[in-house]
């Protein structure tokens, strides 16, 4: 038998592994977008027996004018290929994507992803400089893991590094304006035999040059609290059973066997007289 690996570490992949990269910036190619838009839909909707989403309804509170910020918790693989899902399927914005380690995935700058290098502090804020620089158009989408590590599903207390604070804050001064939207996300079980990703919109936080003087910590602690009592609510619903409101990305169609079973259990059987 073997001996369970280390899944989680507290140490950014770049820092552990302390490789330099070539930056490459974010780009939106009309074909390799496409591409990317079937290759990715193709892979959760193969994995996956459904992607829902609820209230959709609060990302139209946003200020249209503003590019946004959607930010989400970081706990496995598919994080990114359901975040890239999202902004293209249901946020219908322009992608923008901090990727560790993009050396080995060098495309993905054609279709919005940018690198970041945690080896230090100074590495990094190329990438915050950057985006801050590039998020001025109202149909782009920055779409954060503000805990900037993955940990395990569900891990509490919620915690964000300063960045995405830094990126509003810096983009409201210089562009105007950028909307900050909470994206609760959990994979789970219900009743069918694959998993399903569930994905919950919270209320958006206009941010501008006025209200956009705080200081980053307070304002980041601020947001990770609300941000935990969104992904709380979310969990709470589930554990109660309640997995209501939620809109379908899509849905898998049953194989012959299950829609099968599915007319078996309509069918009523009479009473049998001995």
């Amino acid at each position: 038998m073997q001996k369970t690996e280390k899944l989680y570490s507290n140490v950014p992949p770049t820092r552990l592994r302390n490789r330099k990269e070539k930056f490459r910036k974010a780009r939106n190619l009309p074909f390799w977008t496409w591409l990317a838009d079937k290759i990715f839909f193709r892979m959760v909707s193969h994995r996956f027996y459904a992607l829902r989403v609820k209230n959709i309804e609060l990302f139209e509170k946003r200020n249209k004018d503003f590019p946004c910020i959607i930010y989400a918790p970081h706990m496995n693989w598919w994080d990114g290929i359901i975040g890239y899902n999202l902004m293209r399927r249901v946020f219908k914005v322009r992608p923008r994507m901090m990727i560790e380690e993009m050396n080995r995935f060098p495309l993905f700058a054609l279709i919005g992803a940018f690198p970041v290098n945690k080896a230090s502090a100074q590495d990094a804020m190329i990438s915050l400089k950057y985006i801050v620089d590039d998020l001025k158009e109202p149909d782009l989408g920055f779409w954060i893991f503000p805990q900037g590590i993955v940990k395990p599903p569900n891990y509490r207390p919620i915690e964000f590094q300063t960045g995405m604070a830094y990126v509003a804050q810096n983009v409201a001064k210089k562009h105007g304006g950028v909307n900050l939207i909470p994206v609760a996300v959990n994979y789970t079980f219900l009743r069918e035999d694959r998993p399903e990703c569930l994905v919950q919109i919270g209320e958006p936080l206009i941010i501008t040059p006025e209200n956009a003087v705080f200081d980053r910590h307070q304002f980041t602690v601020k947001l990770q609290k609300e941000f935990e009592q969104l992904c709380d609510e979310q969990l709470h619903a589930f554990s109660n059973g309640e997995v209501v409101g939620y809109e379908y990305v899509f849905r898998q169609d049953l194989p012959w066997n299950r829609k099968i079973e599915k007319k078996l259990k309509n069918v009523h059987m009479k009473d049998v007289q001995p």
